[in-house]
């Protein structure tokens, strides 16, 4: 059978931070801006691709504008994962191309968000970039949060305040991994925990949010915290999709190396694109070889991306989870996951 073309790239544009993350030791293994990949090097990326740039922080990169202006016209979505810190040059960006999706990492409320993220008044430049980027043109503005044991208790304030001022919350669940530089992060969590996740997905699934596209949005997150909750409840491997790393996805990292994916113990490079073509890379001996270990693969990460390609292959399966336990929050029934 042939191989499907991978349809999202993350591209991992530096190491280099000012955040101090307690769940991700990036910043204590910067890059040396020198060895970075260049950003013509991108110009080897397909058209019709879902790229996300992120490091480290990505605003970092005096040269950022220049990586957009390659990635913009030719991908179907390009998304910016930052820290927030740098409001003006943010801004900037989003003026200069208002198609893009910025989401903002906040790990709570300010106390919790300043503790986790090691950066005094972190919360508040988020906010404060938030809160500009609603002036531009650009559309598509939102937080995102690593759900953990740690931070879990902010959860449902920071949907709140969310959902107040109108943007978007993305979220993911807290990994061990070479691209975190820590495998000691509480995986799961005691009943309150899970049982606040489980709240966090009823009040997704009860959006009040306006718009049919809005709350179908918080309808599909919801439907996606599923394996978020079965994750904190310590649930037997097998809930999570096939994972489609190498074929869905793949990542780039600041020094060109082609990695399917950042959830395992080592990076599992498969080829450099400043030196071959993605195509090349892709269909190379070693791709094939690292595809075979991820099949065997029993780390069963709980990514977003996952369960993104599970969706557009399956959307039944996505439309009759919402329509079921929608009922049966109308009937004061407990949602099933």
């Amino acid at each position: 059978m042939k191989r499907r073309n991978p349809v999202q790239a993350s591209l991992i544009t530096t190491y280099r931070c000012n955040s101090k993350c307690r769940m991700c030791k990036i910043w204590r293994y910067p890059t040396d801006p020198d060895e970075e990949i260049k950003p013509k090097n991108y110009e080897k990326l397909p058209s019709g691709m879902r790229i996300n740039i992120t490091g480290g922080e990505p605003m970092i990169r005096e040269d950022i504008e220049d990586i957009f202006k390659i990635l913009y016209p030719k991908s179907t979505l390009l998304e910016l994962s930052t820290n927030g810190f740098f409001t003006d040059r943010i801004v900037h960006l989003a003026e200069k191309f208002p198609r893009i999706l910025v989401r903002v990492s906040v790990e709570g409320l300010p106390a919790i968000n300043d503790e986790m993220r090691g950066v005094p008044q972190g919360f508040d430049r988020a906010l404060r970039t938030v809160l500009e980027l609603t002036k531009t043109e650009c559309k598509d503005i939102g937080f995102s949060v690593v759900i953990s044991p740690d931070n879990i208790s902010d959860l449902l304030l920071l949907y709140e305040l969310s959902s107040r001022l109108g943007i978007e919350l993305g979220n993911s669940v807290v990994h061990n991994s070479w691209y975190f530089h820590n495998m000691n992060n509480p995986i799961t969590g005691n009943d309150e925990i899970w049982k606040t996740e489980k709240k966090f997905i009823e009040t997704l699934l009860n959006s009040k949010r306006k718009g049919l596209r809005n709350k179908f949005k918080d309808y599909a997150r919801a439907y996606f915290n599923q394996s978020i909750l079965k994750r904190l409840r310590g649930d037997p491997r097998g809930y999570r999709p096939p994972c489609g790393a190498g074929i869905d996805f793949f990542f780039i990292d600041p020094l060109g190396n082609v990695i399917p994916c950042n959830g395992s113990a080592e990076p599992w490079i498969i080829g450099n694109i400043k030196q071959d073509s993605l195509k090349d890379i892709m269909n190379s001996e070693k791709s094939k070889q690292v595809r075979k270990r991820i099949q065997e693969c029993q780390r069963d990460c709980c990514f977003v991306v996952t369960e993104r390609h599970e969706i557009m292959r399956k959307p039944w399966k996505l439309i009759f989870w919402i329509a079921k336990n929608k009922i049966k929050l109308a009937f004061n029934h407990c949602i099933e996951i």
